[in-house]
């Protein structure tokens, strides 16, 4: 017969054990939007809307809650591949881009506006109010604004490797970028200055800026994603990761705060979204999505995430070709 205090010891491990293996919660509903997956996949603030560059079946702009397909978006007679998209904070505009091409997009009407020859190999992109310019990083070692709707760059951020990741605040104001050079930056659009950086020990894969252009993200491969105040410069926090899943080579794919910035949504390729509370730097909740088939080793990296305009309620699109709504309790 074992003594009082081992038997307790068995039951508060065996609880724990229970608790470490509960099951994360799972999407509340899911839209497949590319049969195949797809390359990349885009949403606008709210969500609303989606841009899809489909694995098979090209490019394509889905109005989410009612799960339609609203228009092909192609650059060509042919399917494209898209490689990056972007709305423009409002909703009304979309860029996408091919290897070799951009095309300026009428959300509500579908309608190609502007098309035009991309100015090298673009990695990412972000689109400015009313769309009138676009941030796009680029291959060459820098991160360019292009004019969307009279073309060509008319300004040229620089860096010392490639420029994975770009985005702009709200009032298209303030620009950031993040390059191989292990340095994310943010500049001021109209002057070109250099405001602040944050230095990592890797590649910085991933940034984002809050709408009001006060706090950042930036991620490096192999290394943790940063909470900085663009005023100061400095660190708020930062959102861990396990060295086991760091020397895997995890990182974060996707990212984007909510309105007022005081919370953080970023999603990873092990198909987790989480909910960060930038202020706290606590997780508020944390989901798993769905793999197409569970029994292959394919998994659903997360290629975006939004705040939706319901309370309590997200969106993720996945790279298995779902897009999925997340509830909070």
């Amino acid at each position: 017969m074992l003594r009082p205090v081992f038997s307790t010891l068995i039951i508060a491990l065996a609880l724990f054990s229970l608790m470490a293996c509960e099951p994360l919660p799972e999407p509340e509903k899911s839209i497949e939007v590319a049969a195949q997956g797809s390359h990349m996949g885009r949403l606008s603030h709210n969500g609303s809307r989606a841009v899809i560059g489909s694995i098979n079946h090209g490019g394509s702009l889905w109005q989410v809650l009612k799960e339609e397909r609203l228009f092909d978006w192609n650059h060509s007679k042919e399917k494209s591949t898209l490689v990056a998209a972007a709305f423009s904070p409002e909703g009304d505009w979309a860029m996408t881009t091919d290897s070799h091409s951009l095309v300026l997009w009428k959300v509500d009407t579908g309608e190609a506006f502007r098309f035009w020859t991309a100015p090298g190999e673009v990695l990412s992109m972000a689109l400015a109010p009313n769309g009138e310019y676009a941030l796009l990083g680029m291959a060459d070692h820098s991160a360019v604004i292009f004019d969307s709707k009279r073309g060509g760059v008319k300004r040229r951020f620089n860096h010392n490797g490639r420029v994975r990741s770009v985005d702009l605040s709200a009032d298209g104001k303030l620009a950031l970028t993040g390059s191989e050079d292990r340095n994310s930056v943010l500049w001021n659009i109209a002057s070109g200055k250099r405001m602040q950086s944050m230095q990592h020990e890797e590649d910085v894969q991933l940034v984002r800026l809050s709408q009001k252009g006060d706090r950042a993200l930036s991620a490096a491969k192999y290394d943790k994603a940063v909470v900085w105040n663009t005023q100061t410069g400095k660190a708020i926090g930062e959102i861990p990761l396990s060295a086991e899943k760091i020397k895997r080579g995890l990182r974060f794919s996707a990212a984007r705060f909510s309105s007022s910035g005081r919370y953080l949504l970023v999603g990873r390729p092990d198909q987790r979204v989480q909910l960060w509370d930038t202020k706290t730097m606590k997780t508020l909740a944390e989901w798993e999505v769905l793999k197409r088939d569970a029994w292959k080793p394919t998994s659903a990296a997360i290629q975006d995430v939004a705040f939706a305009g319901a309370k309590r309620t997200y969106y993720a699109i996945a790279s298995n070709g779902f897009i999925h709504q997340l509830k909070r309790p």
